[in-house]
């Protein structure tokens, strides 16, 4: 019976989103999940981390800021409200790949991922202001929004194609340089917590804890790391060239050094000019965007077709007939 099912079940059988729908539905959590590092960004570059002092209410009498907190109240609470703004986007986003027909769970699994980390990212941060911005957890809530923007992006992409066995389109010795450069672009964002935790930037103007390490020294580690990922991505360039890859994938590789080149310029500027709030901020930005485009590269390094059952349903076929394979 209609009313037994649950509430997924219900829409699906009455909405039949397209396969253009899901895609961009799946590319708007990407866009969000940005939003929230970048706003948190702002967050602690306006020392706005302790703006409301507890949690999960502002005050221990308000759950909102009160006017005696001025623009640092209202800064830090409204990233918290941000979450539910993401919410409703993630949210969107597993009921559009559960209505679309056929079923595809590897996409619904991914939203719901995104989800999940979202609730624990949100519990991570409460444990923040609790902890008066321990830079150790600072670091994790940073790592968990990266793992968002990772689900984030995965699901984007394989919106674009199908569930049938993936196939590779270059040598193994050639995804396995893609992998590595996303295990250093992973170390490198890594430290770049650590450069955080330790800098000058606390996120609150009061007094707070830092990483007890040399703050120039681990920046230098940072910036070592920047050196390496630049070389295997030249090195991978050259290598795609080598052995005649579609151009789709040598525009990924293309777009990856483009986009690290303008970070590391940023980089240097913020480095050499003290550190202002708003070339950190846009650094901020920038390690998002070095980091889709670092996963882009390996997973445009195989296709995957859309199934006979996928091929069928007006949608897959017929719209992305025109989209390259690995794009």
């Amino acid at each position: 019976m209609p009313n037994s099912l649950n509430p997924l079940e219900q829409i699906a059988r009455r909405w039949q989103p397209s396969a253009r729908l899901v895609e961009r539905a799946a590319l708007a959590t990407v866009v969000m999940a940005v939003v929230i590092v970048v706003t948190g960004g702002a967050v602690r570059l306006t020392q706005s981390g302790l703006g409301c002092p507890t949690w999960p209410t502002c005050t221990k009498d308000s759950l909102t800021p009160t006017h005696e907190m001025g623009i640092n109240g209202i800064i830090e609470f409204g990233n918290r409200m941000l979450t539910y703004v993401l919410c409703v986007f993630i949210g969107f986003a597993i009921i559009a790949a559960r209505a679309r027909a056929p079923r595809r769970r590897s996409l619904t699994r991914l939203g719901w991922a995104q989800f999940w980390l979202v609730m624990v990212n949100g519990v991570v941060g409460g444990i923040t202001v609790l902890t008066g911005l321990n830079p150790y957890i600072v670091a994790s809530h940073f790592l968990a929004a990266s793992a968002l923007l990772t689900v984030a992006v995965v699901m984007w992409l394989r919106a674009r194609e199908g569930d049938a066995p993936a196939r590779p389109l270059a040598p193994r010795p050639v995804t396995v340089l893609s992998w590595l450069t996303v295990g250093v672009a992973a170390a490198l964002i890594v430290v770049g917590t650590v450069v955080t935790g330790s800098g000058p930037h606390a996120g609150d103007a009061k007094r707070v804890h830092r990483i007890p390490l040399n703050w120039e020294q681990v920046t230098q580690l940072h910036v070592d790391l920047v050196f390496l990922l630049l070389g295997l991505t030249v090195a991978l360039l050259f290598t795609l060239r080598a052995v005649d890859a579609a151009a789709p994938v040598r525009r990924r590789a293309l777009e990856l050094l483009i986009v690290l080149l303008a970070q590391g310029g940023v980089g240097f500027v913020q480095y050499f000019t003290h550190l202002p709030e708003l070339i950190v901020g846009i650094h901020m930005l920038g390690s998002c965007l070095v980091w889709i485009a670092v996963l882009r590269v390996p997973l445009a390094l195989r296709e995957r077709p859309w199934t006979e059952e996928e091929a069928g349903v007006p949608g897959p076929a017929t719209e992305d007939a025109a989209v390259p394979a690995g794009v």
